[in-house]
């Protein structure tokens, strides 16, 4: 004969493996689940440039092929100045996007009368790779690149760094640690690996952050091999020292809002620094938003950097 004592055990016991049920399923499964989306997937942002080429843009270029630091084949376009090189652009896309996020930009560098090379990130695009790294593992990619149009097309200094969100992270940590970089110009980035997990964990699903954003971004960083404080562009700027960044921001950009471009603007030491916020709220499409407030800010910040 079952007691009553032994029904409530039953239910205790029942009541408590749903509990470690649901715990497991917030507290595992969801933070591997999100961690696998965002170093894994492979989703290509639709981008209305899509299926164009610098020809496209009446822009002559090369299909290239070079590594990154660590040895990952990254593919992309040079695109040499029509003249006498004024300095090199280097540019970096944002996450799920491609090289082709980059070619109106490159359109404009062109018109400056700046050689470009756009290519493809790490795990995105025609490039090889296992995985995206938010940013952190791509500033080898970026380094890999300012290396090649330096080294294997002899390609004029300045060289300026212009990136866009994940592209704009990994720009600025590979300022931090190659010398050949003389600026940065750093649309929409976030300020580190950490506080972007959380900002977008509250901004997408209402809740507190801790502990399950705090899960994706250890995981993230374990997954890429390095630790989520080694993520910091706070301490980027810092190591880039004197050398100029132009920060830019959409004044209602919920992901990367302006008051993540001001702190990283007061961690700058340059006195050509320089920061804009855009009117709009669409991430990263600040270029396209605002074109002529955005190119004469570009064109201001490039006066004062030194030439071969």
């Amino acid at each position: 004969m079952i007691t009553k004592r032994r029904v409530w055990q039953i239910i205790r016991n029942v009541i408590l493996t749903l509990a470690g049920l649901v715990a497991g399923f917030f507290f595992l499964f969801v933070p591997w689940f999100i961690t696998n989306i965002g170093t894994k997937g492979r989703y290509h942002y639709p981008d209305p440039n899509d299926g164009k080429t610098p020809i496209s843009y009446g822009m002559k270029f090369n299909w290239v092929e070079f590594p990154s630091s660590d040895g990952i084949a990254l593919r992309g376009w040079y695109i040499p100045a029509a003249s006498a090189a004024c300095g090199t652009f280097v540019y970096c896309h944002g996450l799920n996007r491609t090289r082709i996020e980059m070619l109106p930009m490159a359109a404009f560098g062109h018109q400056l009368g700046y050689n470009g090379l756009l290519f493809d990130l790490r795990h995105q695009g025609s490039s090889a790779g296992e995985m995206t790294t938010l940013g952190y593992q791509e500033r080898l990619d970026v380094v890999g690149a300012v290396r090649y149009a330096l080294e294997q097309q002899r390609a004029a200094r300045p060289v300026v760094l212009w990136g866009i969100s994940m592209g704009a992270a990994a720009a600025l940590l590979a300022a931090a640690e190659s010398p050949d970089v003389a600026a940065v110009i750093s649309d929409s980035s976030f300020s580190s690996l950490r506080a972007t997990a959380e900002h977008h964990w509250k901004l997408f699903f209402h809740l507190p952050s801790f502990p399950i954003a705090n899960e994706v971004a250890y995981w993230i960083a374990w997954r890429g091999g390095f630790r989520p404080s080694d993520f910091d562009l706070e301490k980027a700027v810092t190591q880039i020292g004197n050398r100029p960044i132009l920060f830019v921001a959409l004044q209602d950009d919920r992901r990367m809002p302006p008051s993540i471009a001001r702190e990283l603007y007061s961690h700058a030491a340059s006195p050509s620094k320089a920061l804009i916020v855009l009117p709009g709220h669409r991430h990263g499409e600040g270029f396209n938003l605002d074109t002529e407030q955005y190119e004469s800010a570009v064109r201001q910040f490039l006066v004062g950097l030194p030439r071969d």
